[in-house]
């Protein structure tokens, strides 16, 4: 890997494992979510109940929560470029099942729902590794961009999959499936061949003691526990993009397009701030932009909560969307920076755990709340309740606060690194 010296160590075009990455990244982005798209629509097709669809975000979730540490404790023992490469094969087969079967019309929903469990699965093992992959590709200085860089492909992902599977959809699920099976075989080819430089990683059997091991790390790093925390209750706090069709219907007075475009609003201010902090390097007090982009976060879902009109909620959206994309890129490549290489995986297993659990809980309290107090008032407590946590957060955790830049020279791996292939 090219030291902080190195002539190329600010472009990421040179670093060619990092590109390739990318590629494979989008590749496998797109697919999931045309993926989700169809797994929606064929088994809404086949049962006509609501409750299925419920069923489809469940078979993913038990897996990713229960499988976390083990997952991390795994990319901690083993090479992570595999590991990420055995998970998308998997993925890849169980796509390939759904394709085939979809057009010989001999699928039902409980064989589509096992498949996603398999694909729930192979995600689980997939992820700690994947994130723990990205600091060995580009050096450290420039890994905010790079994480950045990262996160736009699957913003634009999110954006234009679904639309994509949306309309393939029309020539039927196994096209769909057929496509999505094509882009992670794409994927598969890119990991198989991408090359880049890790230590050889420790050895050690899987106990308790090592399973927690990222828990006990976590607790002991004070910025680490800050970010990942911070991280948590915001996103508990703010999930007013679950209320969103009750904003467009009974607040807003608009129909099915505006609601599309208030569900683009966030991931399209998410995507163009993360392009521009690709070219964009944060070298200085990156904790007080940190909370200031979660306190951003926590305003613009106030200004949503209280607007009457279609343009200032999309605008609202736009800029909570960007904020979001700010926060997320420092606490990424500062939780990843403060963690040694040989237990970055299970750091990143146990924040994996976080992000899941939030996100679905998130969406549980915004629903409570509104069927308590209504939507308005609902989204009104997140945002103040966000803007809270920024405080307390700010004076629970002064280091991180002060903090002036991401890169800490001791999380820097004790050994050279080998090349693994």
């Amino acid at each position: 890997m090219p030291s902080a010296t190195s002539p190329t160590a600010g472009s990421l075009r040179q670093h060619h494992a990092f590109v390739a990455f990318w590629f494979a990244r989008i590749a496998s982005g797109f697919g999931f979510q045309m993926l989700s798209v169809a797994v929606g629509w064929q088994i809404y097709a086949i049962t006509g109940r609501a409750f299925d669809l419920g069923l489809i975000g469940l078979v993913q979730f038990v897996p990713s929560v229960l499988l976390a540490l083990p997952a991390g404790h795994v990319a901690d023992q083993f090479e992570r470029r595999r590991i990420v490469l055995f998970g998308q094969i998997v993925e890849w087969i169980a796509i390939a099942v759904l394709a085939g079967l979809s057009l010989a019309h001999g699928i039902h929903e409980i064989g589509i729902l096992l498949l996603v469990f398999v694909i729930g699965i192979a995600k689980a093992f997939e992820f700690p590794a994947l994130q723990s992959m990205l600091p060995a590709l580009v050096p450290a200085e420039i890994l905010p961009r790079a994480m950045a860089v990262n996160a736009s492909a699957g913003q634009a992902a999110m954006i234009m999959g679904p639309a994509l599977g949306g309309l393939l959809y029309v020539a039927g699920p196994g096209v769909v499936y057929s496509v999505c099976g094509a882009l992670y075989l794409v994927s598969v080819v890119l990991m198989a061949r991408l090359r880049y430089e890790q230590a050889p990683p420790k050895r050690e059997p899987a106990t308790l003691k090592t399973l927690f091991a990222g828990v006990h790390f976590i607790r002991e790093r004070k910025d680490v526990l800050g970010v990942i925390s911070l991280d948590l209750f915001a996103v508990l706090l703010g999930g007013a993009t679950a209320l969103l069709p009750i904003f467009a219907k009974d607040i807003l007075h608009t129909g099915p397009w505006g609601l599309g475009l208030l569900r683009a609003a966030p991931a399209v201010g998410a995507l163009l701030m993360s392009v521009w902090l690709a070219r964009h390097s944060m070298q200085r007090r990156v904790g007080a932009i940190m909370f200031a982009s979660v306190a951003g976060f926590g305003a613009a879902t106030l200004v949503f909560a209280v607007s009457t009109t279609l343009w200032l909620s999309l605008i609202a959206l736009f800029a909570l969307g960007a904020f979001d994309m700010v926060s997320m890129v420092i606490r990424g490549a500062l939780v990843q920076l403060d963690t040694p290489d040989d237990m970055r995986g299970r750091v990143s297993a146990v924040n994996a755990i976080f992000i899941n659990t939030s996100n679905q809980l998130g969406e549980f309290e915004s629903g409570m709340l509104a069927a308590w107090l209504g939507a308005v008032g609902a989204t009104v407590i997140g945002g103040i309740g966000t803007l809270v946590v920024v405080g307390l957060w700010m004076g629970m955790f002064p280091s991180l606060r002060r903090r002036q830049q991401l890169h800490v020279a001791a999380a820097a791996p004790e050994q050279p690194a080998a090349d693994i292939l």
